[in-house]
Formats: C-alpha cells, sequence, structure tokens
C-alpha cells in the first residue's frame, strides 16, 4: 500500500512512518521543511515540499497514493490561546485538512483517509462515559474538533472510507506531554490539577501507531474512532501513579483558579472531565498492549 501522510514530522507522525515501512508500504510525506524531514524520518521515504495548508503540486502526489493518514496541526498546549492562536490552531487543522479532501476527491485512486481529531471533541462530559456517537460539546476545543471533521467528511465521496481518529493525550517517554508531567514531579510538586476528579483521555504513542495502522487495514471501520486507553483514570489516580512510577510525593493540588489565571480559556483543556471510551477500536477487535 501506497500511504501519503501530513504531520510526518510530528511525535506520531515519525512513529507513523517508521511502522508503515518496516511493514513494507510506501511512504509520501508532505513538508515545509526537506531538509528537517529527510533528518528526521526513517528511510526510505519520499518527501514532496510543500505547505499542506495552501493547494499546491503535494496534492497531485497524494492522489497517486492509496491510502491518506492526516496529522497535520499546531500543538494545542504550546502556547496561551491569544485570538492569533487560535487563528493559526484553526488554519493549520482546517484549511489543511480542506486540502486534502479536495485531492482525494480529485483522485481515482485513495480509497482511505485517517484524519486525526480529539476528544475535545466531546467537551466537559463528567464521570459519564464518553461513546463515538455522543455529541460534542460547546467550548473552543469542541467546535474545532468538530469544524475539523467536517473537513474531513468532505472526502467521503463514495469511493474514499473516512476515518475519524479522536486522539486523547498522548504519552511517550520521548517526547510530548509526558516529560512536561513529570517536570513538577522532580521538585517536590507533583500532583492533579484542579479538584483531581476530571478524567483523563491518555494513550501511549505505541498503541496510537497500531490503532492508525488497524484503521487503515479494516474496511468496515469508518466514522468517528475514539483513539484512547480503556477505563481512564482521575487526574488524582492519574497523578498518584506518575509519582509511584517516579518514586516521588503526589499530593501537591494545583487549585482550579491558578491555572484559569495562568493559562487563561486553555485552562478548559486541563480542567474539564473526558471519560472517552474506545468502544469502536474494542468492537473491531483491537487488542491494546
Amino acid at each position: 500500500m501506497k500511504v501519503f501522510l501530513t504531520g510526518g514530522t510530528g511525535l506520531v507522525g515519525r512513529a507513523v512512518v517508521r511502522a508503515l515501512i518496516e511493514r513494507g508500504d510506501e511512504v509520501v510525506c508532505v513538508t515545509r521543511d526537506r531538509k528537517r524531514a529527510l533528518s528526521r524520518l526513517s528511510r526510505p521515504v519520499e518527501i514532496v515540499e510543500g505547505d499542506p495548508t495552501v493547494p499546491g503540486a503535494w496534492q497531485q502526489a497524494l492522489g497517486d497514493c492509496d491510502a491518506v493518514v492526516n496529522l497535520a496541526g499546531e500543538p494545542v498546549a504550546a502556547k496561551r490561546w491569544t485570538r492569533k492562536r487560535k487563528a493559526l490552531l484553526r488554519r493549520s487543522r482546517l484549511e489543511c485538512t480542506r486540502n486534502v479532501a479536495s485531492a482525494i476527491n480529485a483522485s481515482e485512486r485513495v480509497r482511505v483517509l485517517v484524519s486525526a481529531s480529539a476528544v475535545g471533541f466531546y467537551g466537559d462530559g463528567g464521570a459519564d462515559p464518553l461513546y463515538e456517537e455522543n455529541e460534542g460539546g460547546r467550548d473552543f476545543l469542541s467546535r474545532l474538533a468538530h469544524e475539523w471533521e467536517g473537513c474531513a467528511q468532505e472526502a467521503d465521496n463514495g469511493r474514499t472510507r473516512v476515518v475519524l481518529l479522536r486522539i486523547g493525550l498522548v504519552l511517550d517517554r520521548e517526547d510530548g506531554a509526558l516529560p512536561r508531567l513529570v517536570l513538577p514531579y522532580r521538585f517536590g510538586l507533583g500532583g492533579p490539577l484542579g479538584d483531581g476528579r476530571a478524567y483523563v483521555p491518555w494513550i501511549h504513542r505505541h498503541d496510537l501507531v497500531r490503532a492508525i495502522l488497524h484503521v487503515l487495514d479494516r474496511d468496515a471501520i469508518a466514522g468517528p474512532v475514539n483513539a484512547v486507553a480503556p477505563d481512564p483514570p482521575t487526574r488524582r489516580e492519574f497523578a498518584r501513579t506518575l509519582g509511584r512510577v517516579l518514586g516521588r510525593p503526589s499530593g501537591f493540588t494545583t487549585p482550579g483558579f491558578v491555572l484559569d489565571l495562568v493559562l487563561g480559556e486553555m485552562s478548559t483543556m486541563v480542567l474539564q472531565s473526558c471519560r472517552a471510551v474506545p468502544k469502536a477500536l474494542r468492537t473491531n477487535e483491537f487488542q491494546f498492549e
């Protein structure tokens, strides 16, 4: 299978590229920086230089592939959500995905699109389990995920299967969220954020990559898929486990109002509860490792 990737140089994308190549697939990646991509990606991989938020020649390369994995998007938690930052978060996801869908619709070859979304789609669900059929929330991340998925669904043309991968907090010791979560524990300041009762929908990078390959290969899977580990912990349980693994205290609590002051609107991402359940993956015989 020949697979086209956006976001191939990111934390998840790099691992997806490696896994596809290891199983014998051909891989094509679009990137703004060819030199950087060549230094970060496994060989052999075909690099197409271009900006996926802008229509261009890269779309022709996409049209010559059997499948597309769309992972592009500016990191949500990298900076405070100013008006300018929120516009960038929207543009990096929506424009890229619209262009991907447009290229798929112009192609006779592409048979499946696996497009990233986020469990932020659900908003604050409290203690209730959240399945793929649940409705979305109304905060900024919820609306963004809803629009993002709408752009991907434009590729649902009758010949292309579209999977909307609602990804939770991706954990891996190399990069991403986990090293930042660990840092306060080094200084004895580890513990839950807010009141600790909110649920944390997480997934290890290894299982996320396996889930992406799983949905690529199974024609029966379409529509929303919660890419999260089973039985999500509360923030208090998460903090207690992390402290035990690190051998550090985990009782320091950061009140919600402090997070509101420091993070502004972005605090909703940390304080909201999302007890997302991987129903679609489980139904389709995915085994978590």
